[in-house]
């Protein structure tokens, strides 16, 4: 389709786009891959900006860690969390931070989602 509306020029056609704010409903959700020896988070319905830069978690017998982008919007830390309350921090690309704190329990499991109440 972009053939029919763009210029072609050397293998190439050239795209303009913008970001816009994006309203969701509902809080952003958290859910949770890995195994025991390092944890994956994907957030989704995430408001605002709608795309994520930084990414920090805290077990309830840590400070905040920086994760680190593994795909797409996964986020991941090599340091075991399992048995430790968690609280996120999450930072979009339009530099808004959110805490989202105490957001899963002690007993929290791999393959859970969670409801962050609070959204961008």
């Amino acid at each position: 389709m972009f053939l029919k509306i763009a210029q072609y020029k050397a293998g190439v056609v050239p795209v303009r786009y913008r970001r816009v704010p994006c309203a969701k409903t509902g809080g952003v959700k958290f859910e949770t891959k890995g195994n025991p020896y390092f944890l994956i988070i994907l957030p989704y319905n995430v408001g605002g900006a709608g795309d994520i830069k930084f990414v920090q978690v805290k077990g309830n017998k840590t400070g905040w860690i920086p994760m680190k982008k593994n795909w797409g919007q996964n986020w991941t830390t090599g340091v075991k969390l399992t048995g430790q309350g968690i609280s996120l921090r999450v930072t979009t690309s339009d530099g808004i931070t959110k805490d989202f704190i105490n957001l899963m329990p002690k007993n929290w499991g791999f393959g859970q989602t969670f409801d962050g109440k609070i959204n961008f």
